[in-house]
């Protein structure tokens, strides 16, 4: 299975949340695993706004950014590149997604071309579920988000 890992998904590798078991099971499972480069500043502001809200301590919340940063050149990252930037824009109108979350399909999307086989997008974004299921990606967990 090639697992592309959306930021939402991702972080549930180095922060204990609810499915982070499932999310290290699948990814261990996977012949390869992809994120797209912004994901790098999304789980580092994820983990910061957890520190800030004090669902972790800042011991803590340093220590999952200080693996997340070890591990990070074991992911494939999928570059930003303005053809990937434009597909994103389209997409954010097409899907009404976020701007990030355009740039998370856009990435998974490309790398599905790229690679000609099927990709499997796993995120706990409800609007990002969606439009990978119609975009033509399998969506990972099988039932809707949210």
């Amino acid at each position: 299975m090639r697992l592309y890992l959306d930021t939402s998904a991702l972080v549930k590798c180095y922060m204990t949340e609810r499915d982070s078991p499932e999310v290290l099971d699948l990814a261990e499972r996977a012949e390869l695993v992809a994120t797209s480069l912004v994901s790098r500043t999304e789980v580092a502001a994820a983990v910061a706004k957890a520190v800030r809200l004090g669902w972790l301590s800042s011991e803590n919340g340093r220590k999952a950014h200080g693996t997340f940063l070890s591990q990070w050149t074991d992911f494939l990252r999928i570059p930003l590149t303005e053809a990937l930037v434009s597909r994103a824009d389209t997409l954010a109108w097409d899907y009404a997604l976020r701007a990030y979350d355009a740039i998370q399909l856009a990435s998974a999307l490309t790398w599905q071309e790229a690679v000609g086989r099927p990709v499997t997008l796993a995120t706990f974004d409800r609007e990002l579920w969606e439009a990978g299921q119609t975009a033509g990606l399998r969506v990972w967990p099988a039932k809707r988000v949210g």
